[in-house]
């Protein structure tokens, strides 16, 4: 397997590295102008941490969570697996887990999660064309009605983006999403995306509700990054990607996480390896759970498990009473 930072010179995953390293340099290179300022001494402090709340384990109709679904994106499943990624598996104990950017063909799966007796039901995509590239997974406690792969649409499915899972009350979409790329030389094939996820998921909405989780590979507000002023441009936070994903939520879709805590900063779910990113807490949230509308009434708690290393994301955790 590539070193690290050669696999990101080539990968469309390069350009959130990228923007990172432009952060981190800003970040010095003001610190150096100001001097002893009033920024230099909050900086001094330390860096801006998130820390995860207590969950809420009922709904606002009284109701005990009893479904908790987990995502991750764990930036090459064999290498993860290494880093006893499982181990926090077992501990979190989601009923469900799906995991994206595995980079790895069902055939050459570590044997520590395939042969999981948690998860009796296991279901993988990868990627046609490209060799340990993109690929979802999604593990599942209970049998799902149906399982599909894909949206229907060639161009977007052979990258092996997205496993769909029917249970009796509601789908589950797991989502891997591309990137734009460095120099947004992918920006039109995105927008082309949103527009056909889109309408994948309208009609599974119109069915029975849904919940999309996954590495959206956007962040749609300036308080989902640490420096937004200097990545207007940058693959993940153009106007373009923010206006698709704000054009999903009108569809009637939300966030869960921004549902429950609208202004709370510096929760973010990646951090570049480089510049100790993660350390500065220099990160952006690319990781969500969308809901249905008609599942607000059901959500618990929607949270980001920030301290949790194995990745250069951290997972995330749904609570939900059905």
């Amino acid at each position: 397997m590539p070193k690290r930072g050669k696999k990101k010179e080539v990968e469309e995953e390069t350009v959130n590295v990228e923007c990172q390293e432009q952060d981190g340099n800003e970040q010095v290179a003001k610190k150096s102008k100001k001097g002893g300022g009033s920024k230099a001494t909050k900086e001094s402090e330390g860096p801006s941490i998130y820390e995860d709340p207590p969950e809420k384990l009922t709904c606002s109709a009284g109701k005990k969570s009893n479904l908790k679904i987990t995502s991750w994106n764990v930036d090459g499943l064999r290498a993860w697996v290494k880093k006893k990624g499982l181990d926090w598996v077992r501990q979190e104990n989601p009923d469900i887990l799906c995991l994206q950017e595995t980079k790895c063909a069902e055939k050459a799966l570590p044997n520590e999660i395939k042969d999981m007796p948690e998860y009796p039901n296991k279901y993988w995509a990868c990627s046609d064309d490209k060799e340990g590239y993109s690929g979802v997974a999604m593990l599942c406690k209970d049998l799902p009605l149906n399982v599909s792969f894909g949206i229907g649409v060639e161009e977007h499915d052979k990258e092996g983006r997205v496993i769909t899972a029917e249970f009796k009350d509601y789908f589950l979409v797991a989502a891997y999403v591309p990137n734009s790329s460095r120099g947004l030389v992918r920006l039109d094939y995105r927008q082309k995306w949103d527009v056909d996820f889109r309408a994948y998921l309208k009609g599974l909405d119109g069915q029975k509700p849904l919940i999309l989780c996954g590495d959206l590979n956007v962040a749609h507000q300036e308080i989902d990054l640490k420096n937004p002023k200097t990545n207007k441009k940058t693959a993940g936070f153009t106007p373009q990607e923010r206006e698709g994903f704000g054009t999903l939520l009108g569809e009637g879709f939300v966030d869960s996480f921004r549902h429950l805590y609208p202004d709370v900063p510096y929760a973010y779910t990646f951090w570049t390896y480089m510049m100790n990113a993660r350390g500065k807490n220099v990160g952006w949230r690319l990781d969500y759970f969308l809901l249905s509308k008609a599942l607000l009434p059901k959500l618990c708690d929607s949270k980001i498990r920030s301290k949790i290393m194995g990745s250069d994301h951290c997972p995330i955790t749904l609570y939900l009473a059905m």
